[in-house]
């Protein structure tokens, strides 16, 4: 009798999927693993970990199992996802099953209390969460207690973000492991990942194993795709690179994904491929949400060739017929690049993956390793700091107290929040008073992976073997073996040929200096809080003007010449003569541009009639070297340097608050300088290395200002980031 019914599951399953893919004949069957996870989520009630290829179908697994659960009688799914872009495709996907899904995220909070209106009218089916509301206070106090009781079937997509061994590890994903052990007993629970090597497998399952006694059932499939051909293509330099995409671009079957490192990689590839006559976009952080919604929209339409994104497109994007993907520069991990390319090729029958390295690559992730796990020191004063609080921090009232950006502090807080150390709430932060140890061994250990993986990526770019095979064994995908497909399996796909026509423009776009470096205006909030009498504007008679930098550090065209210059270890010494020669043009076009004091405009600010450099500890003799051919070429007087007071303390890098309580008092005007500032009519260049969050240039500029100096004109090599 079990049989029979479970066939007749099965009949029902199928009919769901013909819906859900739109075939109007019905004939459209579940592969036998799919069956299984659909089987033991409605007919046994169980836990399943999927871990299946990139376009294997694991969301046809949970709408299937939606509707046959909502057919008898359970509550709605709830689907904790991670990106908005993956719930609008998801949206539209379990509308076509006749599925009713919402969503609940940051983007759309006028819309939730209807949405718990129609949850509670049993009108909705599908509800996708991102992680983030599992720890906003009321959502986690008020909404998820009454999801967990009324939840049919619970979904946590891409899951290897639970397991602090995942190469993506979300501290908000910790939460499900509270919702997972207040579900009542029979909700089913699935989670589903494309990148999940043996020990992450191994810890989610067990995370999902809780309460369950048959334990999770774990279906994992060979992680092969058939429909990439992998390849890594070694060019001289970032100008061959670009000048290689320029030139190939039309000839990647379809549409495709750029992927590069940083914002400003991203930014300088679109407007060069552009500036070629292709169609592109770019997509990254900084990317406004009307603008990335639309350049998913016009890469979904086939209306651009490429998206150039940056990791912010990530996880959350499905377009089946995705012809390409090209990594301009190696991610650090291979696993994050196996899920990167992996957007490729889930529904045509061939796509090409091609891997593009740079000189860059390494520097960029030493960058991004720098900003792991905070040291015990700064987390203990940062507990200590909450303990003795009399109400809650928020975010905004903590950060001027610890020397944490706000980035890494927030995510600090939500690893503690995991381990009952802290709690939000509302109004912000509150420490428990719970004891909390800090994990030397398990931040190691992460560490260590971390480093494991960069030499894998090395390895990948240099393995003269099957390269899907390589990224399997990876993932220790049991059935890894040669795929007959890539580059070193088949043969090369493609030439390092380059147009030198593309080539020398690719130089033009990379040498051209100049980047605007934006004057701090607002003094960062919670200054009294620390003792320092500032809040609110910076006066205008007190701020700097607009400055130039000649690049980012994170750049692939002056980033590139610059950061081994700047770089801790560098030696210091006279600034390098195609350096200074490329600072005098940029001054020269500076001065010529909208708004320069040459350009003839009625808003033109008077020409500068000196330079000040600013003291340095670590490249005296490059700043002050830099100073000096500038006021030479330029026939300025070198008025002199705003000093470092006798004893001062090194300022380290932190946030803005505490950055401004390192500076304050630190620097000085000479009176010689200050005499000249008195007496001059005009702006002077402040000179500087490098600037990172543009307090200290700041700060300089208003000692200038207040020294006499009718305006600052920053002026610096390189902007951090």
């Amino acid at each position: 009798m079990e049989h029979t019914s479970n066939a007749d599951l099965r009949t029902a399953a199928d009919a769901v999927l013909a819906r859900l893919v739109g075939d109007p004949t019905g004939a459209a069957r579940l592969r036998e693993d799919q069956w299984r996870a659909i089987e033991a989520l409605v007919a046994d009630r169980r836990r399943a970990l999927v871990v299946q290829r990139t376009g294997w179908g694991k969301s046809a697994v949970y709408f299937v199992a939606t509707s046959l659960l909502r057919a008898r009688g359970s509550g709605p799914t709830v689907i904790v996802s991670p990106l908005l872009a993956l719930m609008r495709n998801q949206v539209e996907a379990a509308a076509r099953a006749g599925i009713h899904a919402r969503t609940i995220n940051s983007a759309n909070t006028e819309e939730w209390e209807t949405v718990q209106d129609e949850i509670a009218a049993g009108a909705v089916d599908v509800l996708l969460v991102s992680p983030e509301r599992l720890n906003n206070p009321d959502f986690r106090d008020r909404v998820l207690p009454e999801l967990a009781a009324a939840t049919g079937l619970l979904v946590v997509d891409e899951a290897h973000c639970i397991s602090d061994w995942g190469h993506d590890f979300r501290p908000d994903y910790r939460r499900l492991r509270t919702m997972l052990a207040d579900l009542p007993a029979g909700v089913p629970v699935l989670a589903t990942t494309a990148t999940a090597n043996a020990r992450v497998t191994a810890d989610v399952a067990e995370q999902l194993g809780t309460g369950d006694t048959a334990g999770a059932l774990v279906l994992r499939g060979p992680l092969d795709r058939e429909s990439l051909t992998l390849s890594v293509l070694r060019l001289p330099d970032a100008a061959h690179r670009m000048a290689w995409l320029a030139d190939h671009l039309d000839q990647l079957p379809g549409s495709g994904i750029i992927y590069t490192l940083t914002v400003a990689a991203a930014e300088e590839v679109t407007a060069f491929l552009r500036q070629r006559g292709h169609a592109v976009a770019s997509y990254t952080g900084r990317t406004e949400n009307a603008e990335r919604q639309q350049a998913e929209d016009d890469l979904l339409g086939n209306k651009v060739k490429a998206l150039v994104a940056t990791s912010a497109l990530g996880m959350g994007f499905d377009k089946p017929d995705l012809g390409f993907v090209v990594h301009l520069g190696s991610p650090s991990s291979p696993i994050a690049y196996y899920q990167q390319v992996g957007r490729a090729g889930r529904g045509v029958e061939h796509a090409e993956v091609l891997l593009l390295p740079g000189k860059e690559d390494e520097a960029i992730w030493q960058y991004f390793a720098s900003l792991a796990f905070p040291s015990e020191d700064l987390v203990r004063r940062t507990l200590d700091v909450l303990a003795h609080a009399e109400r809650p921090l928020s975010l905004q009232a903590l950060e001027p107290l610890v020397e944490l950006r706000r980035s890494r502090l927030e995510t600090m807080l939500k690893v503690l929040d995991v381990d009952g150390a802290v709690k939000r709430v509302k109004g912000g932060w509150t420490a428990t008073g719970r004891p909390w140890t800090y994990d030397t061994e398990r931040y190691a250990w992460v560490a260590r992976q971390r480093a494991a993986e960069q030499q894998a990526m090395r390895e990948y770019a240099a393995t003269t073997g099957c390269r899907m095979e390589f990224l399997q064994r990876q993932l220790d995908d049991e059935g890894a073996k040669p795929c007959g497909r890539c580059d070193n399996c088949a043969g090369p796909r493609f030439t390092a040929d380059t147009s030198s026509s593309a080539v020398d423009a690719a130089r033009v776009d990379l040498g051209r200096a100049g980047v605007e470096v934006e004057p701090r205006r607002m003094w960062p909030t919670g200054l009294p809080s620390i003792g320092i009498d500032l809040k609110g504007r910076i006066p205008a008679g007190e701020q700097a003007a607009p400055g130039r930098a000649l690049g980012r550090l994170s750049d692939i065209g002056w980033g590139n010449r610059l950061r081994p210059l700047l770089a801790p270890q560098a030696p210091d010494g006279p600034v390098p003569d195609d350096v200074a020669k490329a600072v005098i043009g940029m001054l020269a076009d500076w001065a010529k541009g909208p708004g320069g004091w040459a350009s003839g405009s009625a808003d033109a600010p008077p020409r500068p009639v000196g330079v000040v450099t600013l003291a340095s500890r670590t490249r005296p003799q490059l700043i002050g070297s830099l100073g000096a051919r500038i006021a030479d070429v330029g026939r300025l007087p070198l008025l002199g340097s705003v000093e470092y007071v006798p004893d001062a303390a090194p300022v380290a890098r932190s946030n803005s608050a505490q950055r401004l309580k390192a500076l304050t008092g630190t620097l000085t005007v000479p009176p010689a300088l200050a005499t000249a500032l008195g007496q001059a009519e005009g702006p002077v260049l402040l000179v500087d290395d490098v600037t990172e969050t543009g307090w200290t240039l700041a700060v300089a500029a208003r000692l200038l200002r207040r020294a006499g100096a009718p305006g600052v004109l920053p002026l610096v090599l390189a902007v951090q980031g």
